[in-house]
């Protein structure tokens, strides 16, 4: 199932046709959308029909260019945290968000429990770092990935793969099923395990044998890619694609993003970086619609997640 074929109506899992993992493709942008209001009223047109491809949400936040008129009411920002500040519900179909990075500010890495996520900046500078998902974790995307497996071609030919507007990097030599007995697959699994064995005994050496946590490795999470977010840029991620953390890499300026998640979800699990043990959070608004909402927040660092 090719990006631009998922329907953002429903969760990523539930897209029975999936065969291969969705990939980015750059956009073509025909017109340009003057407002944020402009822009969210043809997102809540969009998403009025029964099938709504994820490259008409991309096309329509790609289109959008950066005013800090329109949105300025809506960012709030904290001194020790970035905030998430709600400013449209999608009639329950999506929601739209506005999020404020002061300097330095970071989430963990998390998944999108299953939703569509779009993400586009504002102002400032973001990078964004993808993960592979923990061995010890598989999302419901992935089981269905794997069901499916029987009816993927095993290996697919080696291509270039377009620039895309958040680079990710993907490998097309080899298959995605763990089974292939090919001789580059092979190849591959023997000089990972070898590898892994290598990694393990020089965290043996400087963690010792006590290495575990409730079952969980001292095993660094694996980073898929890097990619740094310029203004109007705009990205695309699913728990197909991995987990990822988003992070302001100035110490001296603010940055600012636009995010949205269909379906809208209420929590989500986040990553312990050294161990991939995840933990289930709520995902809470610092604002809804440019006001401030009362409230005790917890003293966790695990809720910093989008």
């Amino acid at each position: 199932m090719d990006v631009e074929n998922a329907n953002c109506k429903i969760k990523v899992s539930q897209c029975a046709d999936m065969e291969v993992l969705p990939i980015e493709r750059p956009l073509k942008i025909d017109v340009e959308i003057t407002g944020l209001e402009h822009m969210i009223g043809e997102l809540h047109r969009v998403f009025s029909r029964d099938h709504v491809n994820v490259q008409d949400v991309q096309k329509l936040m790609a289109a959008y260019k950066s005013n800090p008129k329109d949105w300025s009411k809506f960012a709030k920002y904290d001194r020790f945290r970035y905030t998430r500040n709600l400013v449209d519900a999608g009639n329950g179909a999506f929601n739209i968000m506005i999020l404020c990075w002061g300097p330095g500010h970071a989430s963990a890495i998390h998944d999108h429990a299953d939703s569509h996520c779009f993400m586009k900046l504002l102002s400032g500078s973001l990078d964004e770092v993808r993960y592979e998902w923990p061995e010890t974790v598989q999302p419901e995307v992935l089981k269905v990935l794997n069901n499916n497996k029987s009816r993927r071609k095993c290996c697919s030919e080696s291509q270039d793969l377009p620039d895309s507007v958040s680079e990710l990097t993907i490998d097309t030599d080899s298959c995605q099923s763990d089974s292939c007995e090919c001789d580059s697959c092979q190849k591959k699994r023997q000089n990972g395990r070898c590898q892994e064995e290598r990694d393990d005994e020089e965290r043996r050496e400087d963690y010792g044998d006590d290495s575990e946590d409730e079952g969980y490795d001292v095993r660094d999470m694996k980073v898929r890619g890097r990619s740094r977010m310029e203004l109007n840029d705009v990205c695309y991620i699913n728990d197909a694609l991995g987990l990822h953390r988003v992070e302001n890499p100035s110490h001296v300026d603010g940055a600012v993003s636009l995010h949205l998640y269909c379906p809208p979800f209420d929590s989500c699990r986040v990553f312990d970086a050294r161990t991939g043990k995840p933990t289930e959070v709520k995902v809470t608004f610092w604002s809804m619609y440019g006001k401030k909402i009362k409230r005790v927040l917890e003293a966790n660092h695990a809720a910093d997640s989008q």
